[in-house]
């Protein structure tokens, strides 16, 4: 053996340890699986690790197991990080251990974690026990609900988890997992990376049928049923607009008005031909471009709702900024939900509104967020589709809604289209809160 050979190994060595600790303490609990590492075969390069595992049971598919381990391998490796002397962490690979070679190996752990299962099982079941006949008493003893709250920063802004659970290290890796679907929606949809799904298409569907991702063409096929909904108040082919404004760019300009009509004609939903059978999108004119500003932060948060909700926590709040905002279940200090306040900007700092959100979303789309004044005027990023110019006489529009996607594109496309659209047209099941500049904020459900 040599000494590279040797040192390979040896790393190897120290990762299993490691998981093997963080899997038997930090995220034990006896309601899932017990997952235990088997091996882990290190790359030459040090840059890889495949970590092959085995579970308790076989409640939980195996694909989904695998899945979930991998969609948590940031949360894993940060942990790595503080306990191993490491200049560099190598990416993990969790696969399941289905090694014909060592099948007397597997069947002794899973013997082994079975039996520690059932122990864990009836300590927890005998905790329940005691719950029903000494209901009081025994719920005061009964470990409380542990919160844990993180930030990750991407698309320009910051996401924000607060979570209950059972276990702080389980929470703590779902939470890592929900981040990693921010990551994975900022690369789909970062339209200055020229390498992202959104830009390819940018770059390409105008000369011929361009092939996308499914989550992308799941996306782009809600976006353009908003838009006929909405009448066209929310369009995600505003990008030129923007460009032409100079918002792209966070350098205002007022453009002239043969840049404008330049620009509307390559601005309409109707130029984007979408085929779900083959996965491709294509651009019926030259000059048509794709802006994630109005759905992209949606699109993350509701990614972020469905890992959380996949990983059996209930009890969560998740900001997008402070404008993208989603509520699960209340949380154990209040049964009304998740208080948020509403501010007019009208009335400085003063809340205008307050709620209590449950298992629904609040968006905000107002012309205070990101605007530019020239001559003592001031230009809105809330760009109509219609005129190809910033909305005027709105301050702010509040959506809730069942997803986060749907309460961004609704408020966005209520702005547009005006307080007297959304008392016509708005959508059922939707809470509007409409500040007109010159007219009290108005409910309307």
């Amino acid at each position: 053996m040599n000494s590279r050979t040797g040192r390979t190994e040896r790393i190897a060595d120290q990762i299993h340890r490691e998981l093997s600790e963080i899997f038997s303490g930090d995220l034990a609990d006896p309601r899932f699986e017990v997952v235990t590492v088997t091996r882990v075969d290190l790359s030459r390069d040090l840059g890889q690790a495949k970590v092959h595992f085995v579970a308790s049971s076989e409640d939980t598919p195996i694909a989904v197991l695998e899945s979930a381990l991998n969609r948590a391998s940031g949360f894993f490796r940060a942990t790595l990080s503080e306990r191993l002397p490491l200049r560099r962490i190598p990416q993990l690979q969790f696969r399941f251990d289905r090694g014909t070679d060592n099948v007397e190996r597997i069947n002794t752990l899973l013997g082994r974690i079975s039996k520690r299962r059932k122990t864990l099982s009836w300590l927890f079941g005998a905790i329940f026990g005691l719950k029903a006949l000494f209901s009081v008493a025994a719920a005061e003893k009964l470990p409380s609900l542990e919160r844990y709250e993180a930030s990750f920063s991407a698309m320009g802004t910051q996401f924000t988890i607060a979570a209950y659970g059972k276990k702080r290290g389980f929470v703590a890796s779902a939470v890592a997992s929900a981040f990693e679907e921010v990551r994975n929606a900022d690369l789909m949809l970062n339209h200055y990376h020229h390498g992202s799904e959104l830009s390819l298409i940018n770059q390409n569907a105008a000369d011929g049928p361009w092939k996308i991702t499914k989550p992308m063409g799941d996306l782009l096929e809600k976006c353009l049923n908003y838009s006929r909904l909405s009448g066209g108040g929310f369009d995600i082919t505003v990008g030129p607009l923007m460009h032409i404004w100079g918002f792209s760019r966070d350098s205002g300009r007022v453009p002239s008005t043969s840049e404008i009509t330049r620009a509307l004609s390559v601005v309409g939903y109707r130029f984007v031909e979408l085929d779900r059978l083959r996965e491709t999108v294509r651009f019926l004119r030259k000059g048509v471009e794709l802006d994630p500003g109005a759905m992209g932060k949606g699109y993350a948060v509701d990614r972020m709702v469905s890992v959380l909700r996949e990983a059996g926590l209930k009890r969560f709040f998740i900001s997008g900024g402070s404008s993208s905002l989603y509520a699960g279940h209340a949380p154990p200090s209040d049964e009304r939900g998740w208080q948020v306040n509403i501010r007019s900007q009208k009335e400085g700092a003063k809340p205008v509104q307050q709620l209590y959100l449950i298992q629904e979303s609040l968006s905000t789309s107002g012309s205070y967020e990101k605007f530019f004044e020239v001559d003592d005027t001031s230009y809105s990023h809330l760009m109509s589709p219609h005129t190809g110019n910033p909305v005027t006489g709105m301050l702010s529009v509040s959506v809730t809604a069942p997803t986060t996607l749907a309460s961004e594109i609704w408020a966005t496309a209520l702005f547009v289209n005006g307080v007297e659209w959304t008392r016509q047209h708005k959508p059922e099941g939707l809470r509007v809160l409409a500040c007109a500049i010159d007219q009290p904020c108005e409910w309307i459900y």
